[in-house]
């Protein structure tokens, strides 16, 4: 028996029960696959077996009976299932909606220099692999990847991306595949396997706009950034950027530049931040996060600074 809830109830249900566990504890105590709990049950996409709604329930400490609204039998949707799955399999040939030059494809693209990469794998003829990897912390990203990174990618490739998570539970993937989707990645300026060792830089198309510059700094930040405070003392929220590709580094850092917002200098090779309050506010303004969690540590520790 599986128990259909009202809408929006079913993840309501989850959170109260996950309460400060991690994803990978809590489908440990319901005996189930962590991606299915976080994305599949989490999103609504399936509905609860009778025995996980009645586990959810014990652990939430509350009785949801009056949020149900049917119960069905275990078999139902299966052959609906199956025959949208089979028309999704259609192979790394399948085509693709190539998407024009956007500050939308210039955020993506920003996303995938910062925590993402394209694979172009080849074993032999039967073994093959082309696919596009953005992946996030599996608790503080899971809002932005499974959400608005997930919606941006449908909205350019007219396809919505596959959810993974790691079997420890720490980290999740949004995953996209194809050769004409790896080959377009590519012709757009985006080089296959490891990023450092390609010396991958920010491409040239974006470079040249501001338009496209800021949202691809957007999308950097949101992934390889970070937000905190300056210090114990200092409890002014203060951004970081994280590279250990030089190139990259470097360009992103004199494209903030560029825009009026003055960094520090390149700290150990790796990193600088922006710092001034000044500064930060004009990123916020210019350049905003797409990302809620870095939005929202800002913006906490922006009201719980002293007033100087």
């Amino acid at each position: 028996m599986r128990i259909k809830l009202k809408r929006g109830r079913q993840r309501e249900l989850i959170l109260l029960a996950k309460k400060q566990q991690n994803w990978a504890e809590l489908s440990k105590k319901l005996g189930i696959n962590t991606h299915y709990l976080a994305i599949e049950l989490n999103k609504e996409i399936r509905t609860l077996t009778e025995e996980n709604y009645l586990k959810l329930c014990k652990l939430a400490g509350e009785n949801f009976d009056k949020h149900i609204l049917k119960r069905l039998n275990n078999n139902w949707g299966k052959s609906k299932g199956g025959k949208a799955s089979h028309a999704k399999t259609k192979g790394n040939t399948k085509d693709l909606t190539k998407p024009k030059k956007s500050e939308k494809l210039a955020e993506l693209f920003g996303a995938i220099l910062g925590d993402g990469h394209i694979q172009k794998y080849i074993k032999n003829k039967k073994s093959r692999t082309y696919s596009l990897k953005i992946a996030g912390d599996a608790k503080t990203d899971l809002d932005y990847i499974t959400n608005y990174l997930s919606d941006l990618m449908e909205d350019l490739f007219n396809e919505k991306p596959k959810m993974f998570i790691t079997k420890k539970g720490t980290e999740i993937f949004a995953i996209l595949n194809g050769i004409k989707l790896v080959n377009f990645l590519k012709s757009q300026g985006l080089k296959p396997g490891n990023k450092k060792a390609n010396e991958q830089t920010i491409p040239h198309w974006i470079l040249k706009k501001d338009s496209y510059l800021i949202a691809c700094i957007r999308g950097l930040i949101d992934t390889d950034g970070s937000v905190h405070r300056i210090s114990k003392e200092n409890k002014n929220p203060r951004i970081c950027f994280t590279s250990h590709i030089p190139n990259l580094l470097e360009e992103t850092r004199n494209g903030i530049i560029r825009l009026g917002i003055k960094p520090s200098k390149i700290i150990h090779n790796r990193k600088f931040f922006i710092t001034s309050k000044n500064d930060t506010q004009l990123y916020l303004k210019k350049i905003g996060f797409s990302n809620q969690k870095h939005l929202n540590r800002f913006i906490s520790f922006t009201e719980n600074a002293p007033v100087v």
